[in-house]
């Protein structure tokens, strides 16, 4: 990984993971708020990508300075623009529920293979997946145990993804990229090569490797060395700093790159 230093393209569009790469121990302070601020008066449009529920991603969309946002790890986009809300779901309302009995029985075999573990307090606003809680309302889960967890989901036929603070776990053939993408190209008519040329993502854990893989420019805020020896693809550039301060850091750059 490279220091932001070297970093020096042009870009339009600033995708970027929420928790723990904008917020810092669970909060979005005011300097990294502020950051988002700066991205939107510098005429860049900003998408936020994350793992966070369909009801946390309704109040992004609406009050949050971006042009998107995109939840449940590519599981639904909202775009609020003009004042309408575009709302879009990779499943259709019958299949949501069918995958909601199968996420339950995930649930009742999580709960009672690691104890210790509990379902996310945002579970209640979801509609596509299930997130275990690891680390961020409860004593940190041993490694082994993060990994069974991923097992279980597995077990099920379910896809399962290790974020910064949860597992999250679904069925159906989406993620982040594949939706991240749709967006792009649907809501603002870019095609592949516009994407990988004006188009950067920032995060901070292993869900993102996709798009790390996927995207021709990314940044890593200094916590993602933590995850560096679990990842096969890691971004191209890193911040000094950790979490939300790091991603101020990026974003001077970025802006002072343009």
């Amino acid at each position: 990984m490279k220091s932001l230093r070297e970093f020096n393209q042009k870009i339009r569009f600033v995708l970027t993971d929420i928790d723990d790469t904008i917020t810092t121990k669970g909060q979005l302070s005011d300097k990294a708020y502020s950051a988002l601020w700066k991205l939107k008066q510098n005429n860049f449009h900003v998408i936020p990508v994350t793992g966070r529920p369909a009801g946390w991603c309704d109040m992004i969309a609406r009050f949050w300075p971006v042009d998107a946002v995109i939840g449940e790890n590519g599981g639904l986009y909202y775009r609020y623009h003009q004042n309408k809300m575009t709302r879009w779901n990779f499943h259709s309302e019958t299949e949501i529920e069918k995958n909601k009995n199968k996420l339950e029985l995930i649930k009742d075999d999580v709960l009672k293979e690691i104890p210790k573990a509990r379902v996310s307090a945002d579970q209640f606003s979801r509609v596509h997946d299930l997130a275990i809680d690891y680390c961020e309302d409860i004593s940190p889960l041993a490694e082994l145990d993060i990994q069974k967890i991923v097992s279980l989901f597995k077990k099920h036929g379910a896809t399962a993804k290790v974020s910064s603070i949860h597992v999250n776990g679904w069925f159906g053939d989406f993620n982040k990229v594949t939706t991240a993408k749709l967006v792009l190209k649907k809501e603002f008519g870019m095609d592949d090569q516009q994407i990988l040329d004006q188009c950067v993502y920032i995060g901070d854990s292993p869900n993102d490797e996709p798009l790390f893989e996927s995207f021709k420019h990314t940044f890593g805020v200094a916590n993602i060395k933590d995850f560096s020896t679990q990842m096969k693809h890691l971004p191209n550039y890193v911040s000094p700093s950790h979490s939300g301060d790091g991603f101020c850091e990026i974003v001077e750059k970025i802006i002072s790159s343009k």
